[in-house]
């Protein structure tokens, strides 16, 4: 039943992203991102209701100022920075941590493929953090959520379908793997 297991996933990405779209941009994203402060105030309304949101929205702000000199780093960049390096390796034990998820058994393969199979999903998401990465800035998160979690369903249905077809046709077992790299990858780009 693992199918139906990851099925499920697919059904709870695919609620979030039928109501994202209803859901405003965050107020310090339109503010310090885009340089929207009618876009910022009206978001604040939205989220909170109505209310005098002037000193939070000072505090932005002075938040603004503050990071207006402050340099965007390339991932080269973050990567060489020794003030990162906690963050980075506890980023690195939680990614790492997703090769004891079970994807790789779900695709029904020989023993002797599976460890290739766990270091494909290791690249996996290296590729999906640093794609992620580069692109945050230019799309910005809600984009980014919408796009990964329609990716995933999407992904989650062929899936589920070559699941479903794996023991008539022995060649689908490596179209799941492939699902299995590419979901790995929305959802590290996305959510």
């Amino acid at each position: 039943m693992w199918n139906v297991l990851l099925s499920f996933s697919g059904l709870v990405a695919l609620i979030q992203l039928l109501f994202l779209p209803f859901f405003p941009e965050s107020p310090p994203y339109l503010l310090l991102q885009k340089g929207d402060k009618a876009g910022c105030l009206k978001a604040m309304k939205q989220l909170w209701g109505e209310g005098n949101y002037h000193t939070e929205f000072d505090d932005m702000m002075k938040e603004k100022t503050v990071t207006k000199g402050t340099k965007i780093m390339n991932v080269l960049e973050v990567l060489k920075e020794p003030s990162v390096y906690p963050q980075l390796s506890t980023m690195l034990l939680l990614l790492l941590s997703l090769q004891l998820c079970g994807l790789s058994a779900t695709a029904s393969l020989q023993e002797s493929i599976i460890p290739y199979v766990s270091l494909g999903v290791a690249i996996s998401e290296l590729i999906s953090i640093i794609f992620c990465s580069s692109i945050i800035d230019r799309f910005g998160r809600r984009i980014l959520l919408w796009g990964g979690y329609l990716l995933m369903a999407l992904i989650l249905v062929l899936l589920e379908t070559s699941l479903l077809l794996s023991d008539q046709f022995l060649w689908m077992r490596y179209c799941s793997v492939i699902l299995i790299f590419l979901f790995i990858i929305a959802y590290g780009i996305g959510p």
